[in-house]
Parts: C-alpha cells; sequence; structure tokens
C-alpha cells in the first residue's frame, strides 16, 4: 500500500462543478461551496464545466493543482463528473473528494458521504485520505460499474430521456423498458482468467465494483465487493423481450439474483474478447464506466484497480444499505 498523499495543514480545494448535474440548483452549490470554504478558512479554486471547458481537462487541471499545493481536488456532479476527477486522482495519487450532486450517487452513499450540500462539504471538510478500491478496465478507472452489450445501450439511450423529462428514478426504469421493446443483440463472450476460458452467450455483461448496488438489486456477490479485492459481474442468458422486461421488474424488487438466466461471479481480473461465428479479431465497442458510454478496443481487460484511489471522508463515515 502506496502512502497517503500528504494535505497542507489548511489543505485548498480544486473543484470541478458540473452545472448540469441533476441535484438543486447550480447557483445554489456554489455558494454554498464558496461559504463553507471562507468559514473554515480553507483555499478554494472552482472550476466550472461548460463554455467548451471539458470535464476531463478540468478534471486533470484540479489534480495538477491539488498535487503541487497539498490539496484535495474534488468533483461537484454527478456519476460523469465524479468519474472523471477520481479517473485522473487514482493515477495521480491525488485526495480525491466528492459533493455529490446525481441521481443514484451509489459511490458517495456506500462510502457513507450524505448527499445535502452541506453534510457532504462537512463531510469533506474534517475528513482524512482514506484508501479505497476501484475498477478498471482497459485501464479507465470505474468507481460502480463497467458494461457493455445492452445495460451500456440503456444507459446511453437514458441520458435522452433525462434530458425530455427530467432525472428521476422513474425515467431511467421507464428508459430501460424502451429501450428493450426496440430489441437487442447478443454477444458471444470469450471471457479469460486464470489461464483458464469460457464461452459466454449473453446480451450483456455487467462489472461492478459497488456492494450497495448489488444489495439492492438482490445479488449476493456483492458482499465480496464490499470486503475488497475483488469485482463482482452478472450475465444474462439469452432470452427475449418479455423475460428480459421480467428481469428489470425482478432488479426493481431486490431479486434478480435468484433469477434462472442470471449468472454472476466475482474475480480480480479478466479478459474478454468477443467473436464473429468461429472467428475473432480486434474491433471497437461502446464500453459504458460509471454512465458514461465510450468507445474501446478489444479484448476488455477488467480488474481490481493496483492502485488506491484516496477518498477525503470522515474515519466513522458508514455505508448507507440498500
Amino acid at each position: 500500500m502506496p502512502a497517503a498523499p500528504a494535505l497542507a495543514p489548511a489543505a485548498p480545494l480544486f473543484v470541478v462543478l458540473n452545472r448540469g448535474s441533476g441535484r438543486g440548483s447550480a447557483d445554489e452549490t456554489r455558494q454554498a461551496i464558496e461559504a463553507a470554504c471562507r468559514a473554515a478558512g480553507r483555499p478554494l479554486t472552482l472550476r466550472v464545466v461548460g463554455q467548451g471547458r471539458r470535464v476531463p481537462d478540468l478534471a486533470r487541471e484540479a489534480v495538477e493543482s491539488a498535487l503541487a499545493q497539498g490539496g484535495i481536488a474534488v468533483a461537484a456532479g454527478g456519476d460523469g463528473t465524479i468519474n472523471a476527477v477520481a479517473h485522473a486522482a487514482l493515477r495521480a495519487g491525488c485526495a480525491f473528494g466528492v459533493l455529490p450532486q446525481g441521481t443514484f450517487n451509489y459511490f458517495s452513499r456506500v462510502h457513507g458521504i450524505p448527499a445535502p450540500i452541506e453534510e457532504s462539504l462537512r463531510s469533506l471538510l474534517t475528513g482524512t485520505p482514506q484508501p479505497v478500491q476501484a475498477g478498471e478496465v482497459n485501464d479507465r478507472a470505474f468507481l460502480v460499474n463497467a458494461s457493455l452489450g445492452l445495460y451500456a445501450r440503456m444507459l446511453e439511450e437514458r441520458e435522452d430521456f433525462k434530458a425530455r423529462f427530467g432525472r428521476r428514478r422513474w425515467v431511467a426504469f421507464g428508459a430501460a423498458l424502451a429501450t428493450l421493446l426496440k430489441g437487442f443483440r447478443t454477444w458471444t463472450l470469450n471471457v479469460s482468467a486464470g489461464g483458464g476460458t469460457q464461452v459466454l452467450r449473453t446480451p450483456t455483461l455487467f462489472v461492478g465494483n459497488n456492494a450497495l448496488q448489488f444489495e439492492q438489486v438482490g445479488v449476493e456477490e456483492g458482499q465480496a465487493v464490499e470486503e475488497g479485492g475483488a469485482l463482482a459481474a452478472i450475465v444474462l442468458e439469452p432470452l427475449g423481450r418479455l423475460a428480459m422486461i421480467g428481469l428489470v421488474l425482478r432488479a426493481a424488487l431486490g431479486r434478480l439474483g435468484s433469477a434462472s438466466k442470471v449468472r454472476s461471479f466475482t474475480f480480480r481480473e479478466i479478459e474478454v474478447q468477443a467473436t464473429t461465428g468461429a472467428s475473432s479479431g480486434r474491433r471497437r465497442v461502446r464500453v459504458a464506466t460509471d454512465g458514461e458510454v465510450q468507445w474501446m478496443d478489444m479484448p476488455l481487460r477488467f480488474r481490481v484497480s493496483p492502485r488506491p484511489l484516496w477518498l477525503v471522508k470522515p474515519l466513522d463515515a458508514k455505508a448507507e444499505r440498500a
């Protein structure tokens, strides 16, 4: 385990604020951050997403400044913003903070960071860097989950629904049903681990790094994630649209793990290669990491990151249960 990043006595905050995230007013969030830092005597640099400033660029700037000044790189936004800042902080060994502004906030909830801005600021300003586990797919960090196939497509199309109907849980559920009704393909995947390979036919491969999310859908393998040192995967066997809708409903009721068409397993590292007929080749596929969809080259290598993410939180922070 590498040493924790050293913080300055009044560690400055370098905050990447996404005005487009779903919780509350961005102006109110900004005012709350500025007021809390003034009261605590903590220097603050705010980088606001927008006007041509991309989140990954702002995340790198925040991490570079935090490393140079003994500060904390902070994400104030939803999963995409948190992922971008966490990815940069993980690679650099920088202290990382979260002010959750998203819809589900799985990462912050599993680490006991509250959603109300005043409470999450208190947690940030009184916390210390603690090592937490991250996952990686082709060296891209993810904190909650990574996926390809149907689940990745659901996330991509869900953004259109959110733009039209708002960032609510029922909107996400309705978007998933709409995607299923359009139909979906079945993938043939060679999954290699520990010298062995198995062939899986599935509409989606879901890899998770968040015990709370597994607990909510009723998959026991999330316990291994909570204990550390492992990721967990969910694979659905080939099935039709109505059966798939039934699985979505089971997941909403917390009973996905007991379904006969669902397989789950834990691992530390796997390699995934898609096949076409009897041959396999290098191809680019859409992969979702913490809700953000991007193109990646096959094969996909999922693993527990060998480096810890140094999350700033109070020592007595308690994880939220499902």
